[in-house]
């Protein structure tokens, strides 16, 4: 293959991703996204917290999640569904949410999970692009994510699926930070080293020092 057809292979990619995200806007449902910003909120402020289940590629979106959360100070963490129901099910207790993510609907490692969760009166939260799937039908509140097609020339690998999956989860994060008036000192407190940290830290004094100067 030449370097010129890899570059638009490249650039093809890039245009089915942009695609599936811009189509966010008019295929989620508003409500829904309203719903889910009130039940995380809701789920701190009542000391639980997030947990988020997905295999595959529906993992590493789970894991990114949860660590998005995580940042802005709704406690999250990744459960494996295999390991779940080993045992790893005692962490998730009443209070808490659990988002999974099945890009069917069926995927077996996520409902052999979910007797155990209504048992436990987790509140689940599905993530799927097949609402009449058992994810779809059981969960308490429902995600749609439907893409027009996956990136390859297979329409099989999990590519603008799971950017639209992340996307989505990132406009929820931020606006949760809206939501629950998230500030910068907060997040200076929990991302005190690396780049991000120093320039934080940075902001947070000089917002300090202008503070001080307008009194």
């Amino acid at each position: 293959m030449e370097k010129e057809e890899l570059w638009k292979t490249a650039q093809k990619v890039w245009k089915i991703e942009i695609s599936a995200i811009e189509e966010l806007a008019t295929t989620v449902d508003k409500d829904a996204i309203f719903r889910v910003v009130e039940m995380i909120a809701d789920c701190k402020n009542n000391n639980g917290r997030v947990i988020t289940m997905g295999v595959g590629t529906s993992a590493a979106a789970a894991r990114k999640i949860a660590h998005s959360f995580s940042c802005i100070e709704i406690p999250s963490f990744f459960l494996s569904p295999a390991d779940s129901i080993h045992g790893g099910l005692g962490a998730v207790q009443r209070n808490d949410i659990v988002i999974a993510i099945s890009k069917g609907g069926n995927t077996q490692e996520i409902i052999n999970v979910i007797p155990s969760l209504k048992k436990k009166e987790a509140k689940l939260i599905g993530v799927t692009e097949n609402e009449s799937s058992i994810l779809g039908k059981e969960c308490n509140l429902l995600l749609k994510v439907k893409v027009e097609r996956e990136a390859d020339e297979f329409n099989m690998l999990a590519t603008s699926s799971t950017i639209a999956v992340i996307s989505l989860f990132d406009a929820i994060a931020v606006s949760l930070m809206k939501y629950t008036d998230y500030t910068k000192e907060q997040f200076a407190t929990i991302h005190p080293r690396g780049a991000v940290g120093e320039r934080l830290l940075k902001e947070v004094t000089n917002d300090k020092k202008d503070e001080s100067s307008s009194v």
